[in-house]
C-alpha cells in the first residue's frame, strides 16, 4: 500500500513543530533579553571573526607530566583531612597540595568539604565537583577515600599548615613528624605569595602538582548545566561579534575595599574600575557592540559607566536560567557563584582581569591549557588608541606561568 504524500507531509510539520515548541519552552527559563536578529552564530566557523581586535585562538595543549604510581603494600593505615575554602581559584592550589602531601607520607586522602568565607557555610564535595572523576583520576597516585572514616574524629586530627607549593623538604621537617605520631592530619594551606611561574625544572613532584591541579577537578553535570547555558546565552547575545564575547573579573566589594574606583594616572597598578575598563576595550579597539560577561553577581550603580561604553554587559542575575537562580543565585553561600565565575571567564573568548590575584593567575593557567589564550591585562593608555597585543598577558607572551611546566 502506498504511502500519501499528504500524510508526510503533515507528519513533518508535526515534528517541526514539536521542535519549536521545545525550544520555545528552554527559552522561557531566561530573562528576556534582547536578541539580535542574526542568530546563526552556532553554525558560524570560530575564524570567521567579528567586528574588534579579536584574535584566533591557540592549540590546546598536551599533558607533558608522568603519572606516578603507588603500590597498594606502599599505603600507610594514616589519613588526611583537609577542607577546599575560599572559592575555586584556592580549590586547585589546596588539591594539588593535598595529593602532593599524602603522596609523601603514603596516606590516604579523604576526599574534602567545601567551606565559604561565612560560619556554618559547608557544602559536601560533590555539590560542585564530580566525585567519580576526582577518585578516578588519583587511582594509582593516592589511595582515596570517599567519606570520613569512623576511626577519624577531631580528637586524633592533628592540624598542620601547609604552605602553597609545598616542598618535599618542607614535607620532611614539618609534616611528617606530626604524622607519624598522630597517625592522622588535617591540612590548612595558607598562601605566602601568589606563586603560578613556570619552574626552572622540573622534578617528581611538579608531575604531582601538575596532574592534581589539572586532571582531577570537574563540575558535576547540573553545575557544569547552568555554565553551559549561560555561555550559550551569552553567545547568542553576541551574534554581531560571530558569537564571541568578553568576560571580565570586576566584582565591586574587592574593588572598594582595594581603592579602585576613580581614575589614577599609573601605568600598571593592582585593580581597575568599570570605567577603566571600560576605556580600556575601547582604546585597544572592541566596539559598542561587545558582550561583556561581568563575574559581578548582580547590578550595581557603579556599573552604569561601563555600560554606557558597552550597553551588552550583562551579569549572572540577567543571563542565568531564571529556574536555577533560587539555588545558584539567591542562596546565602557564593560558593556556587564563584565557582560559575571561574568556569565562564575560562570558557570566554577573551578574559580581562580587572582584579590582580589568584583569580586571574588560576583561569590564566586553565585558558593556557585549552588553548584560549586571549587574556588581556589592563593598563592606563594614553592617546586614543592602543595596540591589543601589547597587553596580552605576560603569562602568555614570556610562557613563565606553572602551566607551560605541565603541558608541551
Amino acid at each position: 500500500m502506498g504511502v500519501d504524500p499528504r500524510q508526510m507531509v503533515a507528519g513533518v510539520l508535526t515534528v517541526t513543530m514539536f521542535v519549536m515548541l521545545g525550544n520555545m519552552i528552554k527559552n522561557d527559563h531566561f530573562d528576556s533579553l534582547p536578541v539580535d536578529s542574526d542568530t546563526s552564530i552556532h553554525t558560524t566557523s570560530k575564524q570567521s571573526l567579528g567586528n574588534g581586535p579579536w584574535i584566533h585562538d591557540g592549540e590546546s595543549l598536551k599533558s607533558c607530566w608522568t603519572k606516578p604510581v603507588v603500590q597498594e603494600a606502599d599505603q600507610s593505615q594514616g589519613f588526611v583531612t583537609f577542607s577546599l575554602t575560599n572559592g575555586p581559584e584556592y580549590h586547585v592550589s589546596q588539591i594539588a597540595d593535598a595529593v602532593i602531601v599524602a603522596r609523601y607520607l603514603r596516606a590516604t586522602l579523604v576526599i574534602p568539604d567545601i567551606r565559604g568565607s561565612k560560619p556554618g557555610d559547608k557544602r559536601n564535595f560533590d555539590d560542585i565537583y564530580d566525585v567519580e572523576h576526582f577518585v578516578r583520576s588519583l587511582d594509582g597516585v593516592v589511595k582515596v577515600a570517599t567519606t570520613q572514616p569512623t576511626e577519624v574524629s577531631a580528637r586524633n586530627l592533628a592540624v598542620v599548615k601547609v604552605p602553597n607549593r609545598v616542598s618535599e623538604d618542607y614535607i620532611a621537617e614539618n609534616i611528617e613528624p606530626v604524622f607519624t605520631s598522630k597517625g592522622n592530619i588535617r591540612l590548612t594551606t595558607y598562601f605566602p605569595s601568589v606563586n603560578m611561574k613556570k619552574m626552572k625544572e622540573k622534578s617528581s613532584i611538579d608531575s604531582i602538582a601538575c596532574m592534581a591541579m589539572f586532571g582531577t577537578l570537574e563540575l558535576q553535570p547540573e553545575v557544569n548545566e547552568v555554565v553551559e547555558s549561560m555561555v550559550e546565552r551569552l553567545r547568542t547575545l553576541s551574534a554581531k561579534s560571530k558569537g564571541q564575547f568578553i568576560a571580565v573579573d570586576l566584582r565591586v566589594d574587592i574593588l572598594g575595599k582595594k581603592s579602585c574606583q576613580g581614575n589614577s594616572a599609573l601605568k600598571s597598578k593592582s585593580c581597575y574600575g568599570p570605567e577603566e575598563i571600560g576605556v580600556f576595550l575601547s582604546k585597544v579597539g572592541f566596539n559598542k557592540d561587545t558582550t561583556l560577561y561581568l563575574t559581578q553577581s548582580r547590578w550595581d550603580s557603579s556599573l552604569d559607566a561601563l555600560k554606557d561604553l558597552f550597553p551588552k554587559t550583562y551579569t549572572k542575575e540577567s543571563i542565568m536560567p531564571i529556574d536555577k537562580k533560587a539555588k545558584f543565585l539567591d542562596s546565602e553561600s557564593t560558593e556556587l557563584e564563584k565557582v560559575i565565575d571561574f568556569y565562564m571567564c575560562s570558557e570566554s573568548d577573551v578574559f580581562v582581569p580587572a582584579i590582580s590575584g589568584l583569580f586571574y593567575a588560576n583561569v590564566a593557567g586553565k585558558r593556557i591549557a585549552s588553548g584560549k589564550t586571549q587574556i588581556l591585562v589592563p593598563a592606563d593608555i594614553p592617546g586614543s588608541s592602543a595596540a591589543l597585543t601589547d597587553y596580552i598577558s605576560h603569562y602568555v607572551t614570556k610562557k613563565n606561568h606553572f602551566t607551560y611546566s605541565c603541558f608541551c
